[in-house]
Parts: C-alpha cells; sequence; structure tokens
C-alpha cells in the first residue's frame, strides 16, 4: 500500500503530497465522509480522531488490526487512544459479553456486577476505598471535582497548562469556551517551587488540585517525581483535595502511576479499558469522601445516570481486569513498551535527526525536536508539519498511529513481530525524510 514520494526539500509541500497520495488509494473513506458531512457537523462527532483530507472509514477490527472500507489492513498502535487495550473481540471479553446478551440487558436495577468490579478496582489502586462508576473520564474528573468543591467549601479548582480533564476541563493556551465554569488556578507543570508558592497564595480558595501523573493527550510529558510529592505535602497542609486523573495512566502498573509513583491522592479518575472496551468511567478514593454519595443518609449527594451500572461495561470490565489485564500482564506489557521505546529512540539517535520518543511504559509519544521535554512549553519549536507527515508516512506501511499528536498506546494482542514492522517503518520514514529534519 506505500505509495510513490518524490523528494521535497520543503515538509510543507511533501504534506500536501502525502495527503494527495492519501486521498488517491482511499476513495471509498472519501464517500463515507463526504455521506456524513449533511448530517454531522463536518462529518465528525469526535474531533480528536478528525484529520484532513477526510478520516479512514473503519469497518472492522481483530486483535491488533485494523481493517477499513478501501480493503486497507493496519496494524494498530492507537489501541482507541488507550481504552482498546484488549485488542479487538478479544475472545474471553467476547464470550462474556454474548453470555450476558442470553441473560438480558436494561435490567433497571441493581445485579452482583457492580460490587465484584468494584472489588477488583479497590484491590488495583491504593487510593481507592470506594467507587461509584459513571460512563467516562470526563464524568468521573467532574464527580470528583465537584466533590471536592462541596467538602472544602471552596470556590477553585486548580490545574496545570496543557492538561486535559475531559470535553468539560482542559488546560490549554487558547481557552476552552466549553469548560465549566469553575474558578480556576493555572499552574506550571513540573515547576515545583512556583507551583508551591501559587498554592500557598491560593490556599484559601482551591479546592482541588488535579493533574495527570503522565499527560496522557497533552504529549506523554510525566511528572517528575519531586513534583509529585510536593503536591501531597502542599495539598495535606493546607485541606486541599489531590484528585489524580488516571483515566489513561492507570494502564502503566497493576494500579495506576499512584503505585508506580507511592503519591497517594485523595481521589481517582479512571476511564478508557476499564469497562472491557465498552463505555466505561469511575471515580473513587477516600470512604469519608465517597460516603456523601451514600443513599442510605438524609443529605447524601444525588448521583444518578441510566448506564452508570449497565451490564455489557460492568461484565466486560469484569473479565478484562480479572481474567486479561491481570496484575501480571500489566507488568509484562509495560515492560514491553519501555523496550520498544527504547529501541525507536535508539533508531533516532544513530540517525542524528530531532526526533524523540517520551512516556512511560505502554504509551509513548513522538516529538520531533531535540533536548529534554518536562512541560508543554518545551514542545512549542517542536516541527508540528513534520510530525502530521510521520502519520501519513507510517499510515502508507499500513502502520497506524495517533493523527498529530503521534501517540501510541500498546494493546496486548501486539507481537514482538508488529514492533519490529514499527521500527523499520520509523527507520524508513527518517531515510526517506531525512533533508526536513532541522
Amino acid at each position: 500500500m506505500t505509495a510513490a514520494r518524490s523528494i521535497n526539500a520543503d515538509v510543507a509541500e511533501a504534506l500536501e503530497e502525502a495527503k494527495a497520495n492519501y486521498a488517491k488509494v482511499n476513495p471509498k473513506s472519501r464517500g463515507v465522509h463526504q455521506k456524513a458531512v449533511a448530517s454531522l457537523p463536518g462529518g465528525n462527532t469526535r474531533t480528536g480522531i478528525f484529520f484532513d483530507p477526510f478520516p479512514i472509514a473503519w469497518e472492522r477490527g481483530e486483535g491488533a488490526r485494523l481493517f477499513d472500507a478501501d480493503g486497507h489492513d493496519y496494524i494498530d498502535f492507537i489501541s482507541e487512544a488507550t481504552a482498546g487495550i484488549y485488542g479487538h473481540s478479544h475472545p474471553e471479553i467476547r464470550k462474556t459479553v454474548e453470555k450476558r446478551l442470553a441473560l438480558g440487558w436494561n435490567l433497571g436495577g441493581h445485579t452482583a456486577l457492580e460490587g465484584e468490579l468494584a472489588e477488583i478496582l479497590i484491590d488495583r489502586f491504593p487510593s481507592i476505598e470506594r467507587v461509584r462508576f459513571v460512563n467516562s473520564g470526563t464524568e468521573a474528573n467532574m464527580f470528583n471535582l465537584q466533590i471536592a468543591r462541596i467538602a472544602t467549601q471552596r470556590p477553585a479548582v486548580m490545574g496545570f497548562n496543557g492538561c486535559y480533564h475531559g470535553g468539560f476541563l482542559t488546560f490549554t493556551a487558547k481557552t476552552n469556551p466549553l469548560n465549566v465554569p469553575f474558578e480556576t488556578v493555572v499552574g506550571t507543570y513540573n515547576d515545583v517551587e512556583g507551583t508551591r508558592a501559587l498554592i500557598q497564595k491560593n490556599a484559601g480558595r482551591i479546592a482541588a488540585v488535579i493533574l495527570e501523573a503522565m499527560m496522557g493527550g497533552g504529549g506523554c510529558i510525566s511528572a517528575s517525581l519531586e513534583f509529585l510529592k510536593m503536591l501531597r505535602e502542599e495539598t495535606k497542609k493546607h485541606g486541599i483535595i489531590l484528585i489524580l486523573d488516571e483515566v489513561m495512566s492507570s494502564r502503566l502498573s497493576p494500579g495506576g502511576l499512584q503505585q508506580l509513583t507511592g503519591v497517594i491522592p485523595d481521589l481517582t479518575s479512571l476511564g478508557k479499558y476499564i469497562g472491557g472496551g465498552f463505555s466505561a468511567g469511575a471515580f473513587g478514593g477516600r470512604a469519608d469522601l465517597m460516603d456523601l454519595f451514600d443513599p442510605r443518609k438524609s443529605d447524601h449527594l444525588p448521583h444518578s445516570g441510566t448506564y452508570n451500572n449497565n451490564v455489557f461495561t460492568l461484565s466486560a470490565g469484569i473479565t478484562g481486569l480479572g481474567k486479561v489485564y491481570t496484575k501480571e500482564a500489566a507488568k509484562d506489557l509495560n515492560a514491553r513498551g519501555d523496550g520498544l521505546r527504547k529501541r525507536l529512540n535508539a533508531v533516532c539517535e544513530r540517525a542524528g535527526v530531532g526526533m524523540q520518543y517520551i512516556g512511560i511504559g505502554s504509551m509513548l509519544c513522538v516529538h520531533m525536536q531535540r533536548g529534554e521535554i518536562r512541560r508543554p512549553e518545551d514542545t512549542v519549536n517542536g516541527n508540528a508539519k513534520l510530525r502530521e507527515l510521520y502519520f501519513f508516512d507510517l499510515l502508507a506501511q499500513g502502520i497506524h498511529v495517533m493523527p498529530k499528536r503521534g501517540l501510541i498506546a500498546l494493546s496486548l494482542p501486539l507481537t514482538d513481530r508488529d514492533f519490529d514492522t514499527l521500527v523499520a517503518g520509523v527507520e524508513e520514514f527518517i531515510s526517506a525524510r531525512r533533508s526536513l529534519f532541522d
């Protein structure tokens, strides 16, 4: 499926050529997009996966493979932006769902499944003493923030530049008009002393500090242990609730980054893969905070949601976490991810190009630049067009990574041979585009 390429002296010219080649070999995907434009804004209902000139129209997935409307197949290195850790149609999860289909759904009441999945999460994540289910990581973060605001009787939320906590709370250079109208204090990621001073200055009005210990959608930039420990120290000192958004990062060890770092938050937000591939979210933490939702109490907080305890998510989640992505499987996949990242960086270093992969374990992201990356500001000089070109060039080789962002999230069915294919694809990209690197 590799398209012919000419030698380009300019990255913008090379990118336009790559897009033209992509459009040429994907006429059915173009047709799907054009038809959708009539009923969906831009033919799209999920902004993060759209790319120009039009996105791929997928027809099916199997294991670690994706198949599109034009008859092409790809190795899937996105894994549904970390949610697809089990691959496509995992046999154990499929068997569970088929059994559930035979028993009926939309039961409108409790089942034993809720408690079973809750017990698994409590066993896995050190901070979680009680947990409640929702349908997305966005909801999980919103509930945790409201718990903090109610429990502390303070109005403000502190976040960090470049962090994404769902469609209603992003801290980016450009203000998101969809953000919930919380009063916010915005700190600089990994700035230990600057953040300490900011917390101390605003302690009387900050209800919660929320962050990802590794920025998932923000380029896999990791928080330093010193930074995390300072946040835990300062929030405890000032009665502020520390919320760890582990919607993505919970996959990076058996008990998430909180277990890996030893920095235990008051509340944790979960989502993505915990429902076995179905829509899922959960929020949990200290018993005294979570028990505000205990409906046996006359002054309990309300928390409803028709699909919070839907039988498909719960059943698939129990099988996924209990039988498939076990604690040992988590250790193994993340060790393999660390090895892959080292291999890819060795390729970049041997070639002497401004290109690197950062991340932890089974999540990694490419950056087209040299030098250490500790915060979003460090990426402003990265070559965004070259990273977009990287996406199209790998796609032409049958390798699917995240458009524009360059995220790679590993799934369990990926083989060593798949890893070899990715490494070879990156070597080919560097060789073919060497003249375009700074």
